[in-house]
Order: structure tokens, then C-alpha cells, then sequence
């Protein structure tokens, strides 16, 4: 599931991606926020499933609002660290500014990187997979709705499988 071909035989991989709201935005509300935010990615690809929005209680730092969360599949061109700079650029955009916030703290929009194809990475800019995709969720169940079957490179999980296990 690395490569896929896309449009004109070009080469394109597909990513998964986070989406997370618990604050009001000049656009409206944590529903507004991701689906503004879905329609922003789409710019970097072509955006291939979406999942159903999850309303969820806040992780780490408690003392906030409730989040709205959710997941998409985009088959993209973009490198793995060009694609995480476009998606912080849609993150300032719309508003968030990661520079003055509480770690955790609330945010209009959050926008993860948690796989790409099976790369598996780690640098300053960039840890692929999301090293806590699979202790979360609130990443796990709305991702699980649209690629229950997309593995894990390093845990060797489908998304399917880490789910459970956080269930059990």
C-alpha cells in the first residue's frame, strides 16, 4: 500500500491523516473547522475517503473543550516532510498558531501525519508513523472506519488490530 499509481501513471502515496477541532474559528464551529480543513487538504492531493467526525473527550491536557475528530486518506505526490510543512501551512491558515499554545492545549485545528505508505522515519521534522497513533482512539476508531486494513510498518498491525487491542 506504498505506491499507488495515480492519475497519468504518475507515482503517488497514500497518507493518513488526523483531523482534530475543540475551538470555535472566524469560520464557525469544530464542524465547520474540519471540513474546511478536509477541503484544504484536498489541495494537496486527491483526497480518497473521509470518515465520520467523533466527538471525544480531550487527552493530556483535560482543562479544555471537547474535541471533533476525524481521519482522511490522501494519495499525494507530496514527500513525506513537504506534505507535514502543507499541512502545518493549513493549520496556520486556519488560524492555529503552535508557537504561543499550551502543548495539548485547545486548538481550532490539528492536523497529524500519522502514516504515509509504509515509510517509516524519524527525523527533526517528522516521526513516521505517528509515534502514538496506536495509544489513541480518537485517532484509531474514525481511522479504522476508512482504512480498517491500512498496517502499521513498524507494528506490523492493521488499524483494525490496534483498535482492538485498545478495546480489550
Amino acid at each position: 500500500m506504498s505506491r499507488i499509481e495515480g492519475i497519468f501513471g504518475v507515482d503517488v502515496t497514500l497518507a493518513a491523516i488526523a483531523l482534530g477541532s475543540n475551538l470555535d474559528s472566524a469560520l464557525g464551529g469544530r464542524e465547520v473547522n474540519l471540513r474546511e480543513a478536509v477541503r484544504r487538504v484536498g489541495a494537496l492531493g486527491e483526497v480518497r475517503a473521509v470518515s465520520s467526525f467523533y466527538d471525544t473527550e480531550p487527552v493530556g491536557y483535560r482543562e479544555q473543550p471537547r474535541f471533533l475528530n476525524g481521519a482522511l486518506l490522501l494519495a499525494t505526490e507530496l514527500a513525506p516532510e513537504a506534505l507535514m510543512r502543507e499541512l502545518l501551512r493549513v493549520e496556520h491558515a486556519m488560524g492555529r498558531d503552535r508557537t504561543s499554545a499550551v502543548p495539548k492545549g485547545p486548538r481550532v485545528i490539528d492536523l497529524d501525519l500519522l502514516l504515509y505508505g509504509d515509510v517509516v522515519m524519524r527525523t527533526d521534522e517528522l516521526t513516521l508513523p505517528h509515534p502514538a497513533m496506536h495509544e489513541r482512539e480518537f485517532v484509531l476508531r474514525p481511522l479504522a472506519e476508512i482504512a480498517a486494513e491500512m498496517r502499521h510498518p513498524v507494528l506490523r498491525m492493521t488499524v483494525r488490530e490496534m483498535l482492538e487491542k485498545l478495546e480489550a
